[in-house]
């Protein structure tokens, strides 16, 4: 890959997927923008950009507001989209706030995208939660598109507009299904983002870990340099044969299998199975896996980091870091709106107070 000189955008970039894409485009020499409003509930950390700190460009606004970095997609060479909520408890919860982030902002995007940076790459990131309950095992891409939650409805429609508008000539987009995603940079003070950062917050400090149902469920977790990896290589191939990959771990783990090397890693007491609450079992897919055999094929992208590898990568990146990531007088986040959380005490870090 050879993204030295290139300029690039990454929305989202001061979320966890995308700061660490943006890490690694500035250390291949991409002039890297980077638009993230810090909409509350979806991750935003400006720490998580320390160590390019004056390297990058951050242009602080929503992606559904063009005029406040249409000048960065007339430059743009490669736009890597990855603004949104991931919370499928968020989005049952809140259906109309994630109708709004997830499907209305991106319309806004992809329409901005296709007047102004039709010369550009886009690079969208999708979600696993689309295909909902597993028909078959592992799941591709020709699976039926099945959601259990409005996460997963409103991701849809926004691949489907980058999609269509391919189609249509009108955009150069590609669509990468990620299944659970985890590493450095995940946010840990956002309550209902997901299984893995809970079980890594409680990891870290040193607390017991529930696990839902009875813990045979699997899952194929994929380290966030691998999705990095496969975001660079997508951003760059000017002829594919496809418009969509999913992206997928190497390994299969069950849910009892992920907590106890969590646990392990964190000298928490032994994990415990309990029912499931009412409000997750209805959007339970069950055990999923993917099968990337696409982009394997098409790109010769596969998973490198093997599961406890990536997990000790993990837990080791917050020992010094927490302060950052978690509130002190708040260390276990309720899943509340998300627009009533708020991080004053990041700021005082941020601000070396």
């Amino acid at each position: 890959m050879n993204y030295r000189g290139s300029r690039a955008i990454v929305t989202g970039g001061l979320g966890f997927i995308g700061s660490n894409l943006v890490l690694r485009l500035v250390e291949l020499g991409a002039e890297v923008t980077v638009i993230d409003s810090q909409i509350p509930g979806c991750g935003g950390n400006l720490y998580n950009l320390d160590p390019v700190r004056g390297a990058v460009n951050v242009i602080d606004a929503d992606i559904s507001e063009p005029a406040a970095f249409r000048d960065a997609l007339r430059r743009a060479d490669v736009v890597f989209n990855l603004a949104g909520e991931i919370s499928h408890v968020h989005s049952m919860q809140f259906p109309e706030r994630d109708l709004q982030v997830n499907t209305v902002a991106q319309l806004r995007f992809v329409l901005a995208c296709s007047e102004d940076a039709r010369k550009a790459r886009v690079v969208y990131a999708g979600t696993r939660q689309v295909y909902g309950v597993p028909q078959y095992l592992p799941v591709d891409e020709g699976h039926p598109i099945r959601p259990v939650d409005f996460n997963g409805v409103h991701k849809f429609a926004a691949t489907s507009y980058h999609l269509m508008l391919t189609r249509a000539g009108m955009l150069d987009a590609v669509v990468l299904r990620l299944t659970n995603v985890y590493g450095p940079r995940m946010a840990l003070d956002v309550a209902c983002q997901g299984v893995l950062s809970t079980f890594i917050r409680r990891s870290i400090l040193g607390q017991q870990i529930d696990v839902f149902g009875d813990g045979e469920q699997f899952r194929d977790p994929v380290y966030v340099d691998d999705v990095v990896e496969a975001f660079l290589l997508v951003g760059q191939t000017d002829v594919l044969p496809h418009r969509s990959f999913n992206v997928g771990g190497r390994e299969v783990v069950t849910l009892n299998d992920i907590a106890k090397v969590a646990s392990d890693l964190g000298s928490c007491p032994p994990p415990r199975t309990r029912p499931f609450p009412d409000d997750r079992k209805p959007i339970d897919i069950g055990s999923y896996r993917s099968d990337y055999s696409r982009i394997q094929r098409t790109l010769g992208w596969e998973p490198t980091v093997r599961f406890g590898e990536g997990m000790a990568r993990t837990i080791e990146y917050y020992r010094d870091r927490l302060n950052f990531y978690l509130d002190p007088d708040e260390p276990n986040p309720a899943c509340r709106m998300p627009e009533h959380t708020s991080a004053p005490w990041r700021l005082r870090y941020q601000k070396g107070n």
